[in-house]
């Protein structure tokens, strides 16, 4: 490399040599070959100044006058810039190749930062859409459950029209066996025993009055019945006086029935429900006191009426055998009837139904009631702990 250079530096001294000679109408095109050859050994403009500034000092400065050397260094500054042309174009192609790349460089990077934030909102969008899917996942399994939560009520409600439907036939069947069997044939007995007044009024009158009385005892049973048909598909006193007087006197005619003893705490203002609601309390009662005398085997059982917080709460206690609570109430068999009407007849009027049992502790029947703020109001306590066991002895 040091040869090619040294051998560049004596053709450089020898060409500018001859242009100085030849004067004004020397051809420049040796500079321009020179400045190619440089230019491909790698050299830069200032490597080329200092070929020029030895060879000026070489040719120029010795033995010429002043005004001579003028003339000839700026004939040697035109082949300098002939020469160094060939460099020159490189620098200026480099910096427009380099002005060029830097405005890629910055398109690139501006294409980089909308790129950038093109992927920060399509990550945002990635999750959000994650977000939507994962809340449809949630809906579609809620939709599931609450899907087959409607098939399980639509098949319970269709046990329970079957269970009704049944009951309700067996009332029927109940209710037409007792006028068959005993208003039918008290007022046939009626009939005949009119019928043989009728014939021995125009033979004698002897042992008429006593048959006469004897008729209307059963005229007097045939009403007793026909009362007690009524009360037991609606009290009327439930209508008449109130619900405290309708439970005092079913749960008289209950302990009577059973020989459990039963007794009832009221507090006053519950009269103050409307009927539905009053109601619905009494049915709940009058279901979870059957309920007792079919299966608990109790002794005792208390009813107690309380206000509570806005609103009427009533618990059923006995002290009989417990059961399971929540099997009776997903069982398919009619045992369950009876909570699930009490539940709905509850549920109809905004209430709710609570039952408890548990070994040695017997069963607690709690029903609450919303009352009404306008009637919130406080009242006395009517306390008929006593009725039953009065009843009883």
């Amino acid at each position: 490399m040091a040869r090619k250079l040294n051998g560049l530096s004596q053709r450089y001294v020898a060409a500018l040599r001859k242009h100085l000679t030849q004067g004004p109408r020397a051809s420049l095109r040796p500079a321009h070959g020179l400045g190619r050859r440089a230019m491909a050994l790698g050299l830069e403009t200032l490597d080329l100044a200092r070929y020029h500034e030895r060879a000026l000092i070489t040719l120029v400065l010795p033995g010429y006058s002043p005004g001579t050397r003028d003339r000839m260094v700026r004939r040697a500054g035109t082949f300098f810039a002939e020469a160094i042309t060939p460099i020159e174009k490189t620098h200026r192609t480099a910096r427009e190749a380099n002005a060029h790349l830097n405005e890629m460089i910055q398109t690139l990077n501006r294409r980089s930062a909308d790129l950038a934030v093109s992927n920060r909102e399509l990550q945002r969008e990635i999750v959000q859409r994650k977000s939507v899917e994962e809340s449809l996942r949630k809906s579609e399994q809620h939709y599931a459950s609450l899907l087959a939560q409607s098939r399980q009520m639509q098949e319970q409600l269709r046990q329970l029209s079957r269970q009704l439907l049944s009951v309700q036939e067996e009332e029927r069947k109940m209710i037409s066996r007792e006028l068959h069997d005993q208003i039918a044939q008290t007022l046939t007995g009626i009939n005949v025993r009119l019928a043989s007044l009728k014939n021995e009024s125009t033979l004698n009158n002897k042992g008429l009055q006593k048959k006469i009385t004897s008729t209307q005892r059963l005229v007097e049973k045939s009403v007793d019945i026909v009362h007690r048909f009524a009360r037991e598909l609606r009290p009327t006193v439930l209508d008449d006086l109130g619900l405290i007087p309708a439970l005092h006197a079913f749960m008289k005619t209950f302990t009577t029935r059973t020989g459990v003893r039963a007794s009832l705490t009221a507090f006053a203002a519950v009269e103050q429900l409307d009927t539905a609601k009053r109601t619905v309390l009494f049915r709940v009662a009058q279901e979870a006191l059957t309920n007792v005398a079919r299966h608990a085997q109790a002794s005792r059982v208390e009813v107690r009426i309380q206000k509570l917080h806005h609103c009427v709460c009533m618990r059923i206690k006995d002290d009989g055998k417990s059961f399971d609570v929540e099997r009776l109430l997903h069982s398919k068999g009619n045992g369950r009837l009876g909570l699930l009407g009490m539940r709905e007849r509850l549920e109809m009027v905004g209430g709710n139904l609570v039952v408890e049992s548990s070994p040695g502790k017997g069963t607690a029947v709690q029903a609450q009631l919303p009352l009404d703020k306008a009637r919130a109001g406080g009242g006395g306590s009517e306390n008929f702990a006593n009725a039953g066991r009065a009843n009883k002895a």
